[in-house]
């Protein structure tokens, strides 16, 4: 472990992007990433290596470790979980977890439990066990704003950034249940044994994400 650059997992696309930008920033040539082609361990510098992956095997690397550090949405550590350090609050990728239904529908009112449509199942759960709210809650892996249409769902649980795919499709935010972004996290074992480097790196990116 000692020998090899440290390693940061990427969560693909978006944060991928703008990880790259504040690499970039801090002097680290990127330019393997910026012609990756479908190559997916690449090196950043000589200190540097990174790896792309969906959100969710960002944090199974990085549990793992066979990642020192990954980049990856707040929305997922909630999801997921895991046992890893939360290090940094990265400041992109800013959006929002929100309850949101039908325009002009009364999701508190009447009595029965309420059907829930989500990709985010654990935080849907967690949020309604807060109200002490009995809910049933449906996975969905695609769309989910089509659900309130389709007559699936009374609401559903999902990240909103700007609202227009909601109002587009009729929809309107009932409830924000809190702020996402991206977060930094490190593997337990990496953050011990790579102290010095790990903190050297944090301390530049904190330095830079101020600015």
């Amino acid at each position: 472990m000692e020998n090899r650059p440290i390693r940061i997992a990427l969560t693909k696309g978006r944060l991928e992007k703008d990880t790259v930008g504040l690499l970039e920033k801090l002097g680290y040539d990127c330019s393997a990433i910026r012609d990756k082609g479908r190559r997916l361990i690449l090196p950043v510098g000589d200190s540097i290596e990174v790896v792309l992956a969906k959100a969710a095997d960002v944090i199974t690397y990085v549990e793992n470790g066979v990642c020192d550090l990954g980049v990856v949405g707040k929305d997922t550590i909630m999801e997921m979980g895991g046992k890893f350090f939360e290090l940094s609050d990265l400041g992109f990728g800013r959006c929002r977890f929100a309850l949101a239904g039908k325009k002009g529908g009364s999701f508190y009112g009447g009595y029965g439990v309420k059907t829930i449509a989500t990709k985010y199942p654990n935080v849907a759960r967690s949020f309604f066990e807060k109200k002490n709210m009995d809910v049933d809650i449906v996975k969905i892996e695609g769309s989910v704003e089509l659900a309130p249409l389709l007559g699936l769902s009374h609401a559903i649980v999902d990240i909103v950034e700007t609202g227009t795919t909601l109002k587009e499709n009729g929809l309107e935010v009932y409830e924000e249940i809190c702020p996402i972004s991206a977060r930094l996290i490190a593997n337990m074992v990496s953050l011990k044994l790579r102290k010095s480097e790990i903190e050297a790196l944090i301390a530049e990116i904190e330095e830079k994400t101020k600015e």
